[in-house]
This record gives C-alpha cells, structure tokens and sequence, in this order.
C-alpha cells in the first residue's frame, strides 16, 4: 500500500507567476515510520513541539519569508528547515511527481480551457497511477484542503472510476487508487507540509538555470536542485 499527498502552489497571472504546480510525494508503508519520525524531529527542533497544529506548521511560503508562525525564527534556522525536509526525502527515496501547467499557453490553446486545479488533479492522479500499476500495488490520495475545491475532486474522481478512465483522448485507469480523495489542513499532516515545500520550491526557482544573486535565494536554490535530481515534473501543454 502505498500513500500519496499532494498540494499545490496557485498562480497569479497579474505577477508574473504564471504557472500552476500540484505535486507531491510518495510514501510507502516501509517509509512511513522513518518519514513521521525524521518530520517530527525537526518541527520539534525549530518549535519545541512536534503537536500537530497551526503553530507548528511548516508552510513554505512562510518559512522562506519568515512570516506568520516563523516570523521569530533567523533566516539560517528556517533554510535548515528546507534542507532537513530535502534530505528525509531524498535519503528515504521516496518517489516524488510534480505537475506543472503554463497557464497563458493552456488558456490559448483550447476554446474551453480546464480550470487549472482540476486538470492538475486529474494529471498527477494519472502519474499516480501508473506509478502504482508499475509496483503492482494499491493507494490512497490525500490532498491539502482547499475549501472550493473538493467537492468538485471528489465527484470528478468517483466519475472517473466509474468510467474505467480519465477524460479526454489519453484518459487513464485510476484503478489501483481507493474510496475518495481525503482532503485535510496541511498543519494536520506533515506529509502534506513536506509536499508544499516541495511545490514552493518548485514554483520559485525552478524556472532558474544558475543561482540566484541573492544569498539566501542561493542557498534554497541548492536545496531545490537536490530535490529536484529525484523529482519527475510532467509541463502542460
């Protein structure tokens, strides 16, 4: 059995972010007690506590910033943090997917373009799967909870089942993934933190051949390459 956590990073056409990423990690039964145990530490070395809640969530937008729960925490205490959560997924090889769509080029393409979100979904639900079909093993799916989301994820995921397949003229089996999408707030899960700092670092630098001037900006860049050497990223279109 295997465990999928995905979360995504949105786009802002209006700032020049014009990609939308969903991604995430996959965690085997073999990998769970290593993987809970290596994120616990470090929420505890940076917070004190490993107790699941807001003030000790690792959220990548805010542990690059230093804002919200990590406004107190130095620059160098938050950039070990990013290279901690890369080496427990990396050491642990765990397989880890991203998507990335180009929006402007998506929007252009199609008369009817999908929204975002849904078309990400269903894509790295399609690389799950056959990631899945390839262990001759089964999975579940749990994503970050995005409130005007769900209900659409989870009547789109049960329509695809019922189908046989995904949409469109490529549409896949999801056969070996179970029941439903479980969504849940990341700060209730530290795989899904694991996840959004995976697609954050994804968002802001891969786009990047060579390291940013900026030292701070340098070294999360490194931490992305190293991330990114066991990553696979499917562009759309």
């Amino acid at each position: 059995m295997w465990l999928a956590y995905f979360d995504e990073n949105k786009f802002d056409l209006s700032t020049g972010r014009d990609s939308f990423w969903i991604g995430g990690i996959y965690v085997s039964e073999e990998a769970l007690p290593e993987l809970e145990k290596r994120l616990r530490q470090i929420q505890t070395d940076i917070f004190g506590s490993s107790v699941l809640s807001a003030k000790t969530e690792l959220h990548g937008k805010e542990l690059f910033h230093g804002k919200g729960n990590l406004r107190r925490h130095s620059l160098p205490e938050r950039l070990k943090v990013f290279n901690a959560v890369a080496d427990a997924l990396v050491e642990l090889a765990l397989p880890l997917q991203l998507i990335r769509i180009d929006v402007a080029k998506h929007r252009k393409r199609y008369t009817t373009p999908e929204p975002e979100y849904r078309l990400g979904l269903m894509l790295i639900l399609e690389r799950y799967s056959e990631f899945l079909e390839q262990q001759e093993a089964r999975g579940l799916v749990f994503c970050d909870y995005e409130a005007d989301e769900i209900t659409q994820a989870v009547m789109d995921f049960s329509a695809y089942k019922q189908a046989g397949s995904t949409k469109y003229w490529f549409g896949r089996s999801l056969e070996p993934i179970h029941d439903t999408i479980y969504f849940t707030y990341s700060h209730h899960s530290r795989f899904l933190q694991a996840a959004d700092l995976m697609v954050y670092l994804a968002a802001r630098f891969d786009h990047q051949d060579m390291p940013p001037a900026k030292w701070h900006e340098a070294q999360a860049w490194a931490i992305w390459q190293k991330i990114k050497a066991s990553v696979r990223i499917q562009h759309w279109p």
